[in-house]
């Protein structure tokens, strides 16, 4: 038997399966079907002539449809979803018909040949309506079908679970859906769009391709035309290792760039920004001289400035990740104890604060989330304290629930005034939609009451402060209660009035809408009413706040210091406020990993030497006049030098001696008679 004939026993017709498919499935009107009838009658006074004329069809057939390949599958797309049994029983038959033909009548098959041959004309027809309505399809879905493992593949994907396969290394299936970052979020000019269209953002700025320099293709920041030739910076990331699915990394530094360090801690040093600026010139990518420059450009209001230095030292880390960092699966991490790393926290930290005040609130919010998937557990930069006001900005209502569940328990979240405040307010703003059933707006109203009561009564301290930012007059039952009254605020523990003023300072714009006023009247009343009639939960409350917020942890510390809200950086501590916090590393961890240290070098400071000591000390640099050793490496330097100051030292007592004898002779005056007694010389 021929490997033709076998192919025909199996089915496989060299792609036209799912053409006799669409036949059997197709239901043609009675003119085709007595179109049909008369092959099949031919078929059966001249067999020969019948092959021939199949052959011929196939191959015409097989002509036409060269250029679409996919043109076979349409057919099939198009026809109902039924399930596999029914779809394979037309193969069944269509096997067993040809089992029987090679048996018995060899004849039938290029009978059916015939038949395709002679419905090829209207079947066109049909085709490209067919192919129409497939691309249609196609466009909208953005996908072809071609096998039913495709479709399989594809079901899978339209699942929810499916979107966090690849965050399912990530600590836990309640942390996927918090650390998941969107790649096309990050970029704020998609969050433009959406409010003022592309035109206005965009607008006719047409890339100009002469001299155009070439920029690596990043998602944190696009690189700009203005910036200085990107080169090797001499910072690049390593991978330390992989755990249970999660990648440690760090970033490590050449040597040049941690000489370029060193002449930026001298600069820092001097207190002159001149310097640091003079260093950005020679080396236009040094991060912590970005970021410290970046200061003093938001200190003297020139904010554009500011960012675009920030977003440079973001392109400049970026360029030196590992292939294997992914900014959004949440399951890279970086520890914030290496000096090295504190640099990326602090920038992406910059820029996402730059993103907030631009009007970005989603774009910041899913830098926030990058900032926190990177060391959950410690969280440097306590990103739990804004990560809220966030999701309440870009009305991420169900996203900030949902944390609030996940978290809650391992985190104690309702133990932070933030969360215990934007909880209820999320389900404030809930039961307000208008879309929202009536019965599903009733249980959110009264989960929202329940979750304000319990916070008011747990955190006093909140309200006359939210009321005074807020410019409003509370009632004289409210403030004279002792509840909420002054001796609340003033019996407040230092780590509770810090985390207070950073919720109050930060939030107060969203409790100024006149519904969510009026809501938080009725729930201070309604608490009001629970103190006096002795609520055991007031008694619990008050006892957890006494035993708890002692003191504030040092990543909070480092968390009001970079959010600059005076309310809150007035309540900080005196061993906070009284050390010297610099904006390129404020408040470093105690336990610090160093890879590299600072040479000594001698600080010179105010010294009680005279003038002309300083000039001699800039001719000879080992001259000392106090006569003290210098700490040399060679003994004969050493003697040498010493030596060398003893007489310096016998000039500079010549010279002093001189300079104190040296008497300045008054020139002759010619006397004048005329000259009044009491004239002034």
């Amino acid at each position: 038997m021929s490997s033709r004939a076998l192919r025909r026993l199996r089915g496989k017709q060299r792609g036209q399966e799912a053409l006799d498919l669409g036949e059997l499935a197709l239901d043609g009107s009675p003119e085709e079907q007595s179109e049909e009838e008369q092959p099949q009658e031919a078929t059966t006074s001249h067999p020969t002539d019948n092959k021939d004329r199949g052959r011929k069809a196939k191959k015409s057939k097989a002509q036409k449809n060269v250029s679409n390949i996919y043109e076979l599958i349409c057919d099939q797309d198009n026809e109902k979803i039924v399930p596999d049994e029914e779809v394979e029983k037309p193969d069944v038959n269509k096997i067993s018909g040809m089992e029987k033909n090679d048996n018995g009548d060899p004849d039938k098959p290029d009978a059916k040949e015939q038949e395709t041959s002679s419905k090829s004309t209207s079947e066109d027809r049909v085709k490209k309506k067919k192919k129409k309505k497939k691309t249609k399809g196609r466009s909208e879905n953005g996908q072809a079908v071609q096998d039913d493992n495709i479709d399989v593949l594809l079901e899978n994907l339209d699942q929810p679970n499916s979107l966090s396969l690849q965050n399912e290394d990530c600590g836990g299936s309640e942390r996927r859906s918090v650390l998941h970052v969107e790649h096309r979020n990050l970029n704020p000019e998609t969050e433009l769009k959406k409010y003022f269209g592309a035109r206005a953002v965009v607008g006719d700025q047409r890339p100009r391709h002469r001299n155009r320099q070439f920029h690596r293709s990043t998602w944190m920041t696009s690189p700009k035309e203005s910036w200085p030739r990107f080169s090797r910076t001499g910072i690049s990331m390593t991978l330390l290792q992989s755990k249970d699915g999660i990648h440690y990394f760090t970033f490590e530094h050449s040597r040049d760039y941690q000489q370029v360090q060193f002449k930026f801690l001298d600069a820092v040093e001097s207190m002159d920004p001149n310097n640091i600026v003079a260093l950005l010139q020679l080396n236009p990518y040094h991060i912590d001289s970005l970021l410290q420059l970046s200061d003093v450009c938001r200190i003297q209001e020139d904010q554009e400035m500011a960012r675009d230095l920030i977003e440079r030292g973001l392109y400049c880390f970026e360029c030196a990740c590992h292939p294997l960092f992914s900014l959004t699966s949440g399951a890279s991490r970086l520890d914030y104890l290496r000096p090295e790393n504190r640099a990326f926290y602090l920038a992406l930290y910059k820029h996402m604060m730059f993103l907030e005040k631009r009007g970005c609130p989603r774009t910041a919010l899913e830098f926030c989330k990058f900032i926190l998937s990177l060391d959950p557990d410690s969280d440097p930069l306590c990103m739990l304290l804004l990560i809220d006001f966030l999701m309440l900005r870009s009305r991420e209502y169900q996203s900030l629930l949902q944390l609030y569940q996940d978290w809650g328990e391992h985190r104690n979240l309702s133990q932070l005034p933030n969360f215990a405040f934007s909880a209820a307010l999320c389900h404030f703003h809930l039961s307000q939609e208008e879309d929202l059933d009536p019965e599903e707006s009733v249980k959110q109203r009264c989960k929202a009451d329940q979750m304000l009561q319990e916070a008011l009564v747990m955190f006093p301290g909140v309200l006359m402060p939210l009321l005074d930012l807020c410019t409003v007059q509370p009632d004289a039952a409210v403030t004279s209660h002792a509840f909420f009254g002054p001796k609340c605020r003033i019996g407040q523990l230092p780590a509770l009035a810090e985390l207070t003023a950073l919720y109050v300072g930060r939030t107060y714009i969203m409790w100024k809408e006149a519904a969510v006023m009026l809501w938080l009247e009725e729930s201070v009343r309604e608490v009001l009413h629970r103190v006096d009639a002795k609520d055991p939960l007031v008694l619990d409350c008050q006892n957890r706040r006494s035993q708890r917020y002692q003191s504030a942890p040092r990543n909070i510390h480092r968390h009001v210091l970079l959010s600059e809200i005076k309310e809150a950086t007035s309540c900080l501590p005196l061993e906070v406020t009284t050390q010297p916090v610099m904006g390129f590393d404020p408040l470093p961890p105690l336990d610090s990993v160093t890879s590299y240290t600072r040479p000594q070098r001698q600080h010179v400071g105010a010294t009680n030497e005279s003038t002309l000591s300083l000039f001699f000390r800039s001719l000879l640099p080992n001259f000392n006049l106090q006569g003290g050793l210098r700490q040399e490496d060679n003994m004969e330097v050493a003697r040498a030098g010493q030596e060398l100051n003893q007489e310096v030292n016998r000039l500079m007592v010549a010279m002093r001696d001189m300079l104190a004898n040296i008497r300045f002779q008054e020139p002759p005056r010619e006397d004048n008679n005329l000259r009044d007694e009491e004239e002034w010389d």
